[in-house]
């Protein structure tokens, strides 16, 4: 089974502003509820490793998943890849200008490889995302 969501946020701020939150692999890491710690692999911030505590029956310690961005157009586009032993993750965010300011599209589709996995992220994968809007909203001074 793989879980995929697609959730679209608005902000009244430039689209340069927002690129800043997405394209720095920590500050999109740190909101995660999962995200136990966070380690740069390149001075570029485009691989890393994410040590991620999964509370399923089968998984008992942190699992390290290496992520890497795939495709990086920058302002507007950022697409990463997580692997790890017992997942594989894809990640886009997709940032548009509008006349109030720009829109960021959030993608994502995860794929377990252990039972349980997808299950998780089924039920918690929204509430990641409400987590990443509030972050990028505090990032960017704006109302929750």
């Amino acid at each position: 089974m793989t879980v995929r969501v697609e959730r679209t946020f608005e902000f009244p701020v430039a689209p340069e502003r927002v690129w800043a939150f997405i394209a720095d692999p920590e500050l999109r890491a740190r909101p995660i509820s999962v995200v136990d710690r966070f380690e740069l692999r390149s001075e570029d911030g485009t691989d890393a490793t994410w040590h991620v505590k999964l509370p399923i029956p089968l998984v008992r310690r942190t699992v390290a998943v290496r992520t890497r961005d795939v495709d990086r157009r920058e302002p507007e586009f950022v697409r990463f890849e997580g692997r790890s032993k017992v997942m594989r993750v894809t990640g886009e965010h997709e940032i548009r200008e509008t006349e109030a300011g720009c829109t960021l599209t959030n993608r994502f589709i995860v794929d377990g490889k252990l039972p349980g996995v997808e299950r998780f992220f089924e039920r918690n994968l929204d509430g990641e995302l409400d987590n990443l809007e509030a972050a990028l909203r505090e990032y960017l001074e704006l109302p929750a």
